[in-house]
Parts: structure tokens; sequence; C-alpha cells
């Protein structure tokens, strides 16, 4: 999946958080929703305006974002 097919950022824009194209919803925001226990099928309840992919596009976009980092303790 190319992400950026469904998230841009755009400093005009939450402050240019990466966000759903065409939407005011930050990525962060669905990715903290999901790791809360919420289903893709409730996200999509929630927003109506926006597709099953551009869920698994935050999903990407934050493998993606994350893939050479290392935790330090």
């Amino acid at each position: 999946m190319d992400w950026r097919e469904y998230i841009s950022t755009d400093p005009k824009v939450m402050y240019g958080k990466p966000v759903i194209k065409g939407t005011r919803i930050p990525v962060d925001l669905i990715l903290e929703r999901l790791s809360s226990g919420e289903t893709i099928e409730q996200l999509l309840e929630a927003y109506p305006h926006i597709e099953k992919q551009a869920i698994f596009a935050c999903l990407a976009y934050a493998s993606s974002a994350i893939r050479n980092e290392t935790l330090e303790e």
C-alpha cells in the first residue's frame, strides 16, 4: 500500500500534522483510537466520509515513520 494516496501534510491544515487527505482527521487520532481498542468498523461509523483503505494507510504511515527507529531504555 502506498500511504501517500491517503495521507497528506499541509502547514495550513492541523499545523502540518499528517491527516487523511481531504479531512482534518490526524493520523495520530486514528492510531490512538485503534490502540484503545476501537475497531475499524467503529471508526468508519464515527467517520463515514473516510474509506477503510485510509485507516490502513494510517497504519502504513506509522510503520514507515518508525521503521528505522530504535527504543532506548
